[in-house]
Protein backbone atom coordinates (compact mmCIF):
# COMPACT_ATOMS: atom_id res chain seq x y z
CA UNK A 1 0.00 0.00 0.00
CA UNK A 2 1.37 3.25 -1.00
CA UNK A 3 1.04 6.05 2.04
CA UNK A 4 2.59 8.88 3.67
CA UNK A 5 3.44 7.01 7.19
CA UNK A 6 4.94 10.75 8.58
CA UNK A 7 1.47 12.20 6.93
CA UNK A 8 3.68 15.09 4.84
CA UNK A 9 6.96 15.06 3.28
CA UNK A 10 9.08 17.15 1.11
CA UNK A 11 10.75 15.40 -1.69
CA UNK A 12 14.23 15.66 -3.48
CA UNK A 13 12.70 17.00 -6.11
CA UNK A 14 11.44 19.71 -4.54
CA UNK A 15 7.62 18.72 -4.50
CA UNK A 16 5.70 17.56 -1.65
CA UNK A 17 3.66 14.33 -0.72
CA UNK A 18 1.13 13.61 2.09
CA UNK A 19 -1.80 11.67 3.28
CA UNK A 20 -2.73 8.10 4.78
CA UNK A 21 -5.72 6.82 3.61
CA UNK A 22 -5.45 3.28 6.22
CA UNK A 23 -5.57 5.34 9.38
CA UNK A 24 -9.01 4.55 11.53
CA UNK A 25 -8.58 8.03 13.53
CA UNK A 26 -8.06 11.12 12.07
CA UNK A 27 -4.84 12.63 12.53
CA UNK A 28 -2.97 15.83 11.58
CA UNK A 29 -0.29 17.54 10.63
CA UNK A 30 0.35 21.62 11.08
CA UNK A 31 3.09 24.05 10.56
CA UNK A 32 4.99 21.87 7.79
CA UNK A 33 7.17 24.32 6.68
CA UNK A 34 8.03 24.19 2.70
CA UNK A 35 9.56 26.76 0.11
CA UNK A 36 8.26 29.47 2.55
CA UNK A 37 4.72 28.40 3.06
CA UNK A 38 3.17 26.42 5.93
CA UNK A 39 0.84 23.56 5.08
CA UNK A 40 -1.55 21.39 7.08
CA UNK A 41 -2.93 18.24 6.02
CA UNK A 42 -5.81 16.34 8.06
CA UNK A 43 -5.86 12.93 6.75
CA UNK A 44 -7.38 9.35 7.69
CA UNK A 45 -9.52 6.94 5.63
CA UNK A 46 -13.16 8.95 4.79
CA UNK A 47 -11.27 12.26 4.18
CA UNK A 48 -7.39 14.05 3.52
CA UNK A 49 -7.31 17.44 3.48
CA UNK A 50 -4.27 19.89 2.69
CA UNK A 51 -4.06 23.11 3.62
CA UNK A 52 -1.09 25.68 2.46
CA UNK A 53 -0.92 29.50 4.80
CA UNK A 54 -4.77 28.45 6.14
CA UNK A 55 -5.89 28.11 2.36
CA UNK A 56 -7.77 25.10 0.97
CA UNK A 57 -5.35 23.12 -1.65
CA UNK A 58 -6.72 19.76 -2.01
CA UNK A 59 -9.38 17.29 -0.29
CA UNK A 60 -10.19 13.84 -1.35
CA UNK A 61 -13.29 11.55 0.03
CA UNK A 62 -12.69 8.67 0.86
CA UNK A 63 -8.89 9.44 2.00
CA UNK A 64 -6.04 8.95 -0.49
CA UNK A 65 -2.31 9.51 -0.21
CA UNK A 66 -0.71 12.22 -3.11
CA UNK A 67 2.89 12.05 -4.09
CA UNK A 68 5.17 14.35 -5.40
CA UNK A 69 2.06 17.73 -5.91
CA UNK A 70 4.17 19.71 -7.60
CA UNK A 71 2.05 23.40 -8.41
CA UNK A 72 3.59 25.66 -11.31
CA UNK A 73 2.34 28.60 -13.31
CA UNK A 74 -0.63 26.91 -15.24
CA UNK A 75 -0.22 23.13 -14.08
CA UNK A 76 -0.69 20.94 -11.36
CA UNK A 77 0.23 17.53 -11.47
CA UNK A 78 0.56 15.04 -8.65
CA UNK A 79 0.03 11.21 -8.30
CA UNK A 80 -2.62 9.84 -6.49
CA UNK A 81 -3.18 6.51 -4.73
CA UNK A 82 -6.37 4.87 -2.62
CA UNK A 83 -8.57 2.15 -2.07
CA UNK A 84 -11.88 3.32 -4.28
CA UNK A 85 -13.27 6.09 -6.16
CA UNK A 86 -12.20 9.24 -4.77
CA UNK A 87 -13.79 12.76 -5.06
CA UNK A 88 -10.97 15.35 -5.42
CA UNK A 89 -11.92 18.68 -4.89
CA UNK A 90 -8.70 21.49 -5.75
CA UNK A 91 -8.63 25.00 -5.14
CA UNK A 92 -8.02 27.00 -8.48
CA UNK A 93 -8.23 29.86 -10.08
CA UNK A 94 -11.92 30.99 -9.70
CA UNK A 95 -13.99 30.73 -13.35
CA UNK A 96 -11.45 29.16 -15.83
CA UNK A 97 -11.22 26.09 -17.75
CA UNK A 98 -8.78 23.21 -17.28
CA UNK A 99 -8.33 19.78 -19.01
CA UNK A 100 -7.83 17.29 -16.31
CA UNK A 101 -5.63 14.33 -17.37
CA UNK A 102 -5.00 10.86 -15.50
CA UNK A 103 -2.09 8.89 -17.01
CA UNK A 104 -1.71 11.24 -19.84
CA UNK A 105 -5.64 10.18 -20.91
CA UNK A 106 -7.53 13.05 -21.18
CA UNK A 107 -10.14 12.80 -18.70
CA UNK A 108 -12.21 15.90 -20.40
CA UNK A 109 -12.08 19.85 -19.73
CA UNK A 110 -14.17 21.39 -16.46
CA UNK A 111 -14.70 25.17 -15.37
CA UNK A 112 -13.82 26.05 -11.95
CA UNK A 113 -17.01 27.50 -10.16
CA UNK A 114 -17.13 31.20 -8.66
CA UNK A 115 -15.01 29.83 -5.78
CA UNK A 116 -12.33 28.59 -7.82
CA UNK A 117 -13.09 24.86 -7.26
CA UNK A 118 -12.38 22.17 -9.46
CA UNK A 119 -14.03 18.60 -8.40
CA UNK A 120 -13.79 15.13 -10.02
CA UNK A 121 -13.51 12.02 -9.75
CA UNK A 122 -11.04 9.09 -10.30
CA UNK A 123 -11.28 5.16 -10.27
CA UNK A 124 -8.53 4.02 -7.43
CA UNK A 125 -7.22 0.49 -6.56
CA UNK A 126 -4.30 -0.22 -3.70
CA UNK A 127 -2.31 -1.53 -5.92
CA UNK A 128 -1.22 1.44 -8.29
CA UNK A 129 -0.50 5.06 -8.04
CA UNK A 130 -2.69 7.41 -10.96
CA UNK A 131 -0.93 10.09 -12.10
CA UNK A 132 -3.19 13.02 -12.43
CA UNK A 133 -2.35 16.37 -14.51
CA UNK A 134 -4.51 19.81 -14.28
CA UNK A 135 -3.83 22.01 -17.06
CA UNK A 136 -5.38 26.01 -16.96
CA UNK A 137 -6.45 26.39 -20.67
Amino acid sequence: MAVIEELIRKENDGTISFGNYTLDVKSKASDFEHEGDLYKVKTYKKITKLERNGMFVYESVPGTAVFNMNRRDDIISFYVAGEDTAQITLELEAEKEYEIYKNEDLLGKMKTNLGGKLIFSIDLSQEDKAFIKVVKL
